[in-house]
């Protein structure tokens, strides 16, 4: 074990234990308040009849639902995980592992991502950080963590903030878009570029667009801070202080899915900021997402049991069918047609 690894172990405990035990929520709205779908009180539609499920990468899930990226590289890490993956194998989700990097530098590590056995079927999102590209790791380094998981595609999260607020932050960004570019056109599975709760801007969308992603994960803000869980990790008062003044940071959720829907309109588009039910999911479907993610709130019932992980995914579901069904619309692609409107 080098002098490195246990730091990177620490990390993993500190952010799942901030992440409970913490006020972490950004002071920033998602937006999604602003609207609302048009009720219809003679949908002409039977509510058992309502298809949620929806296409993604050649995967059919039950409904439009991404356990977000949350955790790996600790013993706690891998029993989140464990359960997480069974219960997304057992509704139908799909799900995004936390960032491999422990298990890329430190195999023996590896086994608290390795839940393909667990979950077969699912759609399955392998995680590195994009700024690792700028610190050595390449083009093999991406095909380690995506064969490591069995995974159907690549989040490369870019969290600059976040580098910079960490003590231990990377945040040599220059030049990356380029390295990007050349992940997506070499890999064999698509590639997901990730914000991790401060938005994506149209300008970004398009960079990211025209380097190749498959899909990009909005993140926008108004869910979980990480300049919040960076104020709790450093202990470094001064430091904490800064990391403190960037709580209202970033883009709000249902801005930055219209502003990467306008500016990539080819690009799929995954939602996630701040969504608690699975109202936000719908509202985010109708801007113009094809899947929503959540994570604090999985963290939260995986911490509990399987059981009510599985319960809180299948009444995330069962809110989806509703709000389809109470506003007319048969099927998800139904409800992107003038289903919303904003107050």
């Amino acid at each position: 074990m080098t002098d490195d690894q246990p730091n990177i172990v620490q990390r993993k405990y500190d952010h799942i234990r901030i992440n409970l035990e913490e006020d972490v929520l950004s002071s920033v709205s998602t937006g999604l308040d602003r609207f609302h779908f048009v009720n219809q009180a003679l949908p002409e539609l039977n509510l058992e009849e309502v298809n949620t499920k929806v296409k993604i990468f050649s995967k059919i899930l039950s409904a439009p639902i991404l356990i977000s990226s949350l955790t790996g590289g600790s013993e706690k890490s891998a029993q989140i995980n464990r359960i997480l993956a069974r219960a997304a194998q057992q509704t139908g989700v799909a799900m995004g592992l936390g960032s491999l990097r422990a298990a890329i530098d430190y195999p023996e590590q590896a086994k608290s991502y390795e839940i393909r056995k667990y979950a077969p079927d699912i759609l399955l999102f392998a995680n590195l950080g994009a700024v690792q590209l700028n610190y050595g790791y390449t083009l093999e380094d991406c095909k380690r963590a995506v064969e490591l998981v069995g995974a159907d595609g690549l989040i490369l999260h870019l969290n600059a903030l976040q580098e910079a607020l960490q003590p231990e932050g990377e945040t040599r960004f220059s030049g990356l878009l380029a390295k990007i570019e050349q992940i997506c056109r070499s890999l064999s599975v698509p590639v997901i570029a990730k914000e991790v709760g401060w938005g994506i801007s149209g300008e970004a969308a398009r960079q990211l667009a025209n380097a190749g992603v498959a899909a990009i994960d909005v993140a926008g803000a108004g869910g979980t801070s990480w300049s919040q869980v960076e104020m709790h990790r450093n202990r470094d008062e001064r430091k904490a202080h800064i990391a403190a003044l960037f709580r209202d940071w970033g883009i709000p959720t249902a801005d930055t899915i219209q502003l990467v829907r306008q500016a990539a309109p080819d690009v799929l588009i995954f939602a996630s900021g701040g969504l608690h039910t699975g109202i936000d999911i719908a509202k985010c479907f109708a801007l113009g997402a094809e899947l929503g993610g959540m994570a604090a709130p999985f963290l939260r019932a995986a911490v509990r049991s399987m059981e009510d992980t599985v319960s809180f995914i299948e009444d995330v579901r069962t809110t989806i069918q509703i709000a389809m069904f109470a506003c007319g619309a048969g099927d998800l692609q139904q409800l992107r047609q003038n289903k919303l409107v904003e107050s």
